[in-house]
């Protein structure tokens, strides 16, 4: 039987896992509820919100303005994972805050973003039609293999002390 695992020991294998990507999986819809998936490359704020600064072509960008709502996921590489049913995800449903170029976090996530991903954010920086979005997450899952899935509970990445059964 596995040793048993708590909240908050989750909660930060949970974080490293997430901390571990520099892009996220995403799945927005438009105001048709015509589901996309896409990618992005992100950052994780001091409050654990991620952020994503995408431009206007891309379909998720035009989505997130007409439906905020969207889910995101980190999920381990297939090749590091033992078995496929069983791969190491976290799914967070989220809603997306557009911050302006104006906005008071913009500069400082944008700086976090050049430290991440390098000097091509300059270059984006200087388009007009990108823009900075911060989801916070209204809940989601941990999932670390058959039978071990928890209910997240916030951008905190809190896991409830209750196991999820479905």
């Amino acid at each position: 039987m596995p040793k048993e695992i708590s909240p908050a020991e989750l909660q930060q294998e949970a974080r490293a896992f997430r901390d571990g990507f520099a892009t996220v999986l995403l799945a927005t819809s438009d105001d048709n509820a015509l589901p996309d998936a896409s990618y992005s490359p992100c950052i994780v704020d001091a409050d654990g919100r991620i952020a994503i600064f995408v431009s206007e072509l891309a379909s998720h960008t035009r989505n997130l303005f007409a439906n905020p709502r969207a889910s995101l996921m980190f999920i381990a590489d297939e090749s590091a994972s033992r078995n496929l049913f069983a791969r190491r995800r976290l799914i967070l449903a989220a809603t997306a805050e557009h911050l302006s170029r104006e906005h008071e976090d913009w500069a400082a996530l944008m700086t976090q973003m050049r430290e991440r991903h390098g000097n091509t954010i300059d270059l984006l920086m200087s388009l007009p039609d990108f823009h900075l979005f911060r989801f916070s997450v209204n809940g989601g899952t941990w999932v670390r293999g058959f039978g071990q899935a928890f209910t997240v509970l916030n951008s905190q990445l809190e896991i409830s002390a209750e196991r999820r059964t479905r």
